[in-house]
């Protein structure tokens, strides 16, 4: 399977997140790629391949130009304050305030954010952007006509909505894939969101369209982060009725529970008709995770990409999150391998 990759993300390496009242180092860090990489070259894997540059236009196609123009200004605007430090919001509209775009960074970055885990460096920007070129060129040879390839994607994307920032999350990476299927003349493109957390990014910018269906299995947000989106009543609205399906689970939830809720999916796949699969690949269900709830183990990660295969689609792999680091390169390859087994 070929894999695309750039050394770029190495430039995002944010300091800390507010997580349980406490600013921590981020469990969103470098090294996460960096095993994975290192894992996909030990078990030869395929070929690694650094991204083409498609530009901002399939970006634009997802996000808000005034989104991007923030994001990509942010870091400059913040050391012409003097400001010292990661960028982090401190502030949200919240339900009983305006959703008014105000004129200073402080406000415009609490604005464009939902929470305080997306810390914006000096090369934020640029990892992210490099990361959707990372999806976009493995997107193009399965346009082009493999039946697989892998987006070694960091930072994350699937928190990302079309104009707002959280979760280690700044652009949707598998969502801009999908639009790109969809622009090249694909009619029908699934995702399924495998990540321990809920994509709501993904659900919300094709919550009301039917040409994307959207699949989710994670843990219930009744309990989990991002708490406000991902519950099984949320099957779509307008066009888009019928075409989002979350599976939340509780805390846990092991292989028994964890496959028969995939099983539900491939099989909600099958019926929709999808011409192209994209997974977006979060390991962090992993029993060992810090920050998960799951107990899936490292052998069950062959039997989930076998079930994909099962599908017998076109498939995009994006990685998402993952926060085990020593264990995330053998379980996302696990994948990969048991897909390509299959």
């Amino acid at each position: 399977m070929l894999t695309y990759y750039s050394d770029d993300h190495h430039l995002h390496h944010g300091s800390c997140e507010l997580m349980n009242g406490q600013l921590v180092p981020c469990f969103e860090k470098p090294q996460r790629a960096d095993h994975i990489l290192a894992r996909v070259k030990d078990r030869q894997l395929g070929e690694v391949r650094a991204p083409k540059d498609f530009g901002r236009a399939p970006l634009l196609r997802i996000h808000s130009a005034a989104y991007l123009e923030f994001f990509e200004g942010a870091w400059a605007r913040w050391q012409e304050q003097a400001g010292q430090g990661d960028l982090l919001p401190y502030t949200w509209p919240a339900r009983t305030l305006r959703q008014q775009l105000p004129e200073s960074l402080h406000g415009q970055l609490g604005y464009y954010s939902f929470d305080a885990g997306a810390p914006i460096t000096a090369g934020t920007w640029q990892a992210a952007y490099s990361a959707a070129q990372v999806a976009l060129s493995a997107q193009a040879e399965i346009a082009a006509g493999a039946h697989s390839a892998f987006a070694l994607c960091r930072p994350p994307g699937h928190h990302a909505a079309a104009d707002v920032m959280g979760g280690y999350c700044y652009l949707n990476n598998a969502a801009i894939a999908a639009q790109a299927f969809l622009d090249q003349g694909r009619a029908k493109v699934a995702i399924l969101d495998v990540d321990y957390h809920h994509g709501n990014g993904t659900q919300s910018i094709f919550y009301e369209r039917s040409d994307v269906l959207f699949a989710s299995i994670h843990g219930d947000p009744v309990a989990e982060f991002p708490f406000f989106l991902g519950y099984a009543d949320e099957t779509g609205a307008g066009a888009g009725e019928g075409c989002n399906h979350n599976y939340p689970l509780p805390a846990g939830s092991a292989w028994q529970e964890w496959g028969a809720a995939l099983e539900q999916a491939c099989q909600r796949i099958a019926e929709y008709g999808a011409e192209v699969l994209i997974v977006s690949l979060g390991v962090d269900t992993f029993k060992d995770d810090p920050i998960s709830q799951f107990k899936l183990d490292s052998p069950d990660y062959l039997r989930m990409g076998q079930r994909i295969a099962a599908l017998g689609l076109p498939t995009l792999f994006v990685m998402e999150g993952g926060y085990a680091v020593e264990e995330i390169g053998i379980n996302a390859v696990n994948v990969l391998e048991g897909f390509e087994a299959n």
